[in-house]
This record gives structure tokens, C-alpha cells and sequence, in this order.
């Protein structure tokens, strides 16, 4: 349903309550009132997109009767009850309220913070132990980090500490300084920490997506931007012996010899020497990069050339590097960010969603009144903590219709809650919590955004207008198609008859010819199937030929007047002989060829017939509309819209 006129979504029965009051009828369709404001609605845009010519009132309530009639034939078709219809209506009612639903002040807040870390670079040491799914080790891991944030708070040295306790892989090179990184790289809560941390200051414990960790502030700076570079590298082995890190340091300083004398050869010999065999493809080229997202000697020294400048050997941990600046760029603003920053506060994954996603449902609670059953919740939190989510969770709170969550007058129950979580098994405790926890987030939000979607239809007229727009005209298009669009298309018997009754109307200005052209690959493929289509039926030949002669004809039929087609005119009219576009084929000829003057049947004018058929049609289903459906207007009201 995606080429539909506007329309839009169901109204509630408690919602209609709210403001039909306040909003006198215009109309009575089947016993269903229109309120003033939405016909007002329409015919003001209506009428704005005819400036030149508005359409008188009266006329278009005429046409807005027989659009309302239409959209009551649909809900009688039970049209608005398909799940195709009730999931395109839910997705547009929610995007339709997206824009009352965001707190901007707090989006705002986050834009503006994460512009402010991509604009700068921090320096980042830290020491980290990693979640797990077992509730004792991870308790374990946690106290861990604490006593290890003692240790640096009585001085002891961070570099030792770091590679005695850091679980980071990285710290066996690193030793727990990580280097300038720009913070948006980074999880929100540890950048963010890292960002506010004033250097050499050690931060209280931090827990990201996966780990704990302790940070040291470190140094900030501006954003360098990012650096489009290419290298030549050769590897030093972990462990190498002192005469072995002679050698490969004797094979660069040579190949960085050869660069030198011919800056030019830098791509060639990268292909040749370079141990980096994905860029090494390349003639060294790596992809743009930014602080961070390379061992630090190569950033710095990479940051550190001008535009075209080839370094000297560059020691790392992983080796000798030759590198050569092909361009740099600044670093983005905080408009060329926005963008970006909006992808991530969407993204679930983001430790800012949950945030955005919680003040929502505070903000949202507050205003609908919403009151959990907390010992029920609790009830449910205490099994999963102890059992995880097994059958047994299921088979207890699945049928349980106790309260669990009300929003005004709405009582939500146990089992409703349970029921979105699909049955879904989860033997690990600690695991199980976090997932229902997640669970509890979404499904509050979820009925707290039904909530204010209702709200939003009894208190927003521009929302409510455009969703019964969208709901209608989607109503519209489909009954449309089945009442008139497909069956006019579809109904051979009926444009035939159509055309046989109006046949005085469809003439042409010239004869035309009618027969089917057929282009073979040569001479005696082209008599093989003149003869074999002498064999069959008409309404046969094209697909048994085609079948019994692949690759080796094409056949169209045709119907045409001189100067339509250049192999017709050749053959009929003595035209000029004709190349056919397609090499393949170099004999055509006409089979079976008739000169008419007039169209034989609804066939020959096919498009005419069924756009005049559709109009018989559609008046028909007018006629039987007005029969069914009773109108009534409230001429009063109608005069008061200008």
C-alpha cells in the first residue's frame, strides 16, 4: 500500500468522547459523524492546491460525500481489519507522533555534548576487567577494579598496576595508555568520564557495555582532523632478538633509500616490500583515519607530516614503517556531525537510547498517570533472579491477568507483558535480569507511546487530521482497486462487452495492420516456423513457437498504421528493407497479416476501453454507494467554513 492518497488512522471511542464537544458535526456518513475540523482540513488544502480556481464549497462537499461513501464501502469490506493495513497504520501513526514524542531539550543536550568530544582529543589510560555472565565473577571483577582504583589513590605506579591487573589485550603493548583518541569512538559512559576527568585524576569505577574500568585523566587537545596516508612496513616478531631487529632495521633504512631517491617509486616498491599485504595491493594506501584508530607512534608520526611528505623509518609495536602524507582534513563541525550523532542516539546499542528512552517514559508516566504494581513487578524480578527465564516463568505468568502497569484508566496485565516476550528461554540468572530489564523499558514504552498517541488524536488537531487522512485514503486506494482499477483490468468478458456496446466510438483516422512479425536468426530457420505456426492456434503459436525455437526468433504481435514500424512499412507499404536492431536475427516477415479499418475488438484498443469501462464502473459503484450508504449535511455549519 504504497502509492496511496493520504488518509488516516482509527479514531478511539474514548478519544472521539474528548473533543466531539468541541467540534461540531459537518456531516453524517452511514451514521458515523465527520467533524468540522477535518472536513475544514481538507478543503483548505484542497483549495490551496488549486489557487488559481478554488472549488466552490458546495461542490466539494459533493465530492467529499462520495469519498467518505467509498471509505464506508472499505470498513464494510472490512478492509481496515487485514494485518497488512493494521502494521502500515501502527508504523504511520508512530512516525506521525515522532516529533511530539522527542524531548528536544534533551536531544539537544546530547547533540551538543558529543559535538564538543568530536571536536577534541583525549588522552586515555586506563585499567579494565570484563563482564561475565556469572554473577560471582563479575561481582569478583567489579571489586577488582575498585581495589585497584585504591592502589592508584595511595600512588603506586599505573603503568605497573596496569600490566599486572588490565584484562585490555591491548595492554601488553600499551601498557593502559591507549593514546589520543577522539572520544565518540569510545562507549558513552567511559568517554564521557574521560572527557570530564581532569588529567591525572583517577575516576571513580566505570562501567561500559563489557567491562569495568578505572581511568587516569589524561591530556586534551583540539581534533587534528583525519589523515589519508600510505606506508611501507616491515615486521619486527614479538621477541626478536637484538640481531634480528638489526636486520629489519638495515632492510628499511634501504628501502627508504630507494623511496627518497625516487619519491615516485613509493606505490611500487609498497607493492613489492611492504609486509602490510592488504594496503601493500594498494601501493600502501590505508583508509582515512583519525586519532586513535592507529598505534600511536604511526599517528603521531602520520599527523606530524605536511601533505606529500614521506617520514623516516617510524618504530612500532608491530614493526618499521615508511609513511607517506597523501592529504589530511580538518576536523568536521558540529553541523557536519549532527547527522552522525543522530544515527547513534537511535541506535539501541547506544548507552544514550536507554537514556533518552527512560526520561521518555518518566516524562510520559508522569503526565498519564502511570502506576506499576510493584509487587507484582517484584515478583517477577525475584523468579528471574533466581531461576532465569525457564517453562516454568511461562507456564506461571503467561495466563496471570493480574494488574501489572496502569496508564489513566488503562489496566495493563502480567500476561500482556509476558506475552511480548515470545516465550524466549534464558538459563543464566544474571543475563535473564538484564534482558528483563529491557524487557520492562520497552513495554512501558511502548503503552506510555499508545497512551499519547491517544492523547495526541483527542488534543492535536493537525495530528489527528493527517492520520484520518492517511487512514482513508489508504481505505480508498484499496477498495478502489478492488472495485474498480483491477476489475476494469482484469474483467476480459466485460470490456469486451463494453467495447461491442460503444463500438461506434472507437475508431481510427487510418487502417492499420494486425498479425504477429516474427525476426529469425536466418532463411530456413524463418520457413521452418512459418510452417509450424500454420499448425497452430492463435492463442498458442507465440509461446510454442518460442519454446520450440529458443534463441533463435522473437515474435511480437502487432498493430500498427504506416510510419508506427519500419519492418511493418517495408513489408506492407513498400517501405525501405530494414536491418533488425538485434544481430541475431536477419529475416522477419509478417504471419498471418490483415489491414483494418476499425478496431476488431476491445483488445485492439485496450487502454481506451478500460479507462472508459473504469468510468462506467466507477459511476456504478457510485450509484450502489448512494443507495447504501445515507448522508446527511449539516447545511448550518458548512456555511461557516470560509
Amino acid at each position: 500500500m504504497n502509492n496511496k492518497i493520504l488518509a488516516g488512522a482509527t479514531l478511539s471511542a474514548c478519544a472521539l468522547m474528548a473533543w466531539a464537544a468541541k467540534d461540531p458535526v459537518v456531516m453524517k456518513v452511514n451514521g458515523v459523524d465527520v467533524p468540522r475540523s477535518e472536513f475544514e482540513y481538507l478543503y483548505h488544502k484542497n483549495t490551496q492546491q488549486q489557487q488559481l480556481d478554488p472549488q466552490p464549497i458546495e461542490e466539494y462537499a459533493e465530492m467529499f460525500k462520495v469519498y467518505k461513501m467509498k471509505v464506508a464501502d472499505a470498513l464494510a469490506a472490512k478492509l481496515d481489519t487485514t494485518t497488512a493495513f493494521r502494521k502500515e497504520m501502527d508504523k504511520y501513526k508512530r512516525d506521525l507522533a515522532e516529533p511530539y514524542l522527542a524531548d528536544s531539550t534533551l536531544l539537544l543536550k546530547y547533540v551538543d555534548e558529543a559535538a564538543r568530544m568530536g571536536g577534541m582529543e583525549v588522552e586515555v589510560k586506563h585499567i579494565m576487567t570484563y563482564k561475565t555472565p556469572d554473577l560471582a565473577q563479575d561481582a569478583a571483577n567489579r571489586q577488582l577494579i575498585d581495589s585497584i582504583r585504591g592502589l592508584l589513590l595511595e600512588g603506586q605506579d599505573f603503568t605497573t598496576i596496569a600490566d599486572k591487573y588490565s584484562q585490555d589485550p591491548a595492554v601488553k603493548n600499551n601498557h593502559g595508555n591507549m593514546g589520543y583518541m577522539i572520544p565518540t569512538r569510545l562507549p558513552y559512559s567511559f568517554a564521557k568520564t574521560a572527557v570530564d576527568l581532569p588529567e591525572g585524576s583517577i575516576s571513580e569505577v566505570v562501567e561500559s557495555p563489557g567491562a569495568y574500568h578505572v581511568i587516569v585523566g589524561g591530556a586534551k587537545r583540539p581534533s587534528r582532523g583525519k589523515v589519508h596516508a600510505s606506508h611501507i612496513m616491515k615486521m619486527v616478531k614479538p621477541g626478536a632478538t637484538p640481531e634480528e631487529e638489526a636486520k629489519v632495521k638495515a632492510t628499511v633504512d634501504s628501502i627508504y633509500n630507494l623511496v627518497i631517491s625516487n619519491p615516485n617509486s613509493f606505490e611500487e616498491i609498497a607493492i613489492h616490500e611492504s609486509d602490510d599485504k592488504n594496503s601493500g595491493r594498494q601501493g600502501g594506501l590505508l583508509p582515512w583515519f583519525g586519532a586513535g584508530e592507529m598505534v600511536p607512534e604511526f599517528d603521531e608520526a602520520a599527523f606530524a607530516l605536511a601533505d606529500g611528505e614521506i617520514s623516516k623509518p617510524v618504530r612500532s609495536v608491530y614493526g618499521w614503517h615508511i609513511i607517506k602524507k597523501l592529504a589530511h582534513r580538518d576536523a568536521e563541525s558540529a553541523e557536519e556531525l549532527k547527522p552522525e550523532i543522530l544515527k547513534k542516539l537511535s541506535d539501541p546499542r547506544d548507552e544514550r537510547y536507554r537514556l533518552i528512552l527512560s526520561a521518555q517514559n518518566d516524562r510520559l508516566a508522569a503526565k498519564h498517570k502511570a502506576k506499576w504494581n510493584t509487587a507484582a513487578e517484584k515478583g517477577i524480578r525475584d523468579y528471574v533472579a533466581a531461576n532465569g527465564l525457564d517453562s516454568v516463568f511461562y507456564a506461571t505468568y503467561t495466563p496471570d491477568q493480574t494488574t501489572l502497569l496502569t496508564i489513566g484508566k488503562n489496566n495493563i496485565s502480567v500476561a500482556d507483558f509476558v506475552s511480548g516476550m515470545h516465550n524466549t528461554p534464558q538459563p543464566s540468572a544474571s543475563i535473564a535480569s538484564k534482558m528483563l530489564d529491557q524487557y520492562f523499558l520497552g513495554f512501558s514504552n511502548s503503552k506510555l507511546i499508545e497512551a499519547e498517541e491517544e492523547w495526541l488524536i483527542a488534543n492535536e488537531p493537525d495530528y489527528r487530521n493527517l492520520l484520518n487522512e492517511y487512514r482513508d485514503g489508504s481505505l480508498l486506494y484499496e477498495i478502489s482497486l478492488q472495485k474498480v482499477w483491477n476489475k476494469a483490468a482484469q474483467d476480459t468478458e466485460g470490456l469486451e462487452n463494453y467495447f461491442q456496446a460503444h463500438r461506434d466510438q472507437y475508431t481510427w483516422d487510418q487502417p492499420h495492420v494486425k498479425g504477429i512479425l516474427v525476426q529469425a536468426a536466418n532463411d530456413s530457420v524463418a520457413t521452418a516456423i512459418r510452417t509450424r505456426m500454420t499448425q497452430l492456434g492463435n492463442d498458442t503459436v507465440i509461446s510454442t513457437i518460442r519454446k520450440e525455437f529458443p534463441r533463435q526468433a522473437q515474435l511480437d504481435r502487432v498493430l500498427v498504421k504506416r510510419g508506427d514500424n519500419a519492418m511493418v512499412d517495408n513489408l506492407m507499404f513498400g517501405g525501405k528493407p530494414v536491418t533488425p536492431s538485434n544481430s541475431r536475427y536477419t529475416v522477419y516477415f509478417l504471419f498471418d497479416p490483415r489491414t483494418i479499418d476499425a478496431p476488431e475488438n476491445a483488445m485492439d484498443v485496450r487502454g481506451r476501453v478500460t479507462n472508459d469501462y473504469q468510468v462506467e464502473l466507477e459511476q456504478q459503484w457510485i450509484d450502489e454507494l448512494k443507495s447504501r450508504y445515507p448522508v446527511t449535511i449539516n447545511e448550518k455549519e458548512l456555511k461557516k467554513i470560509k
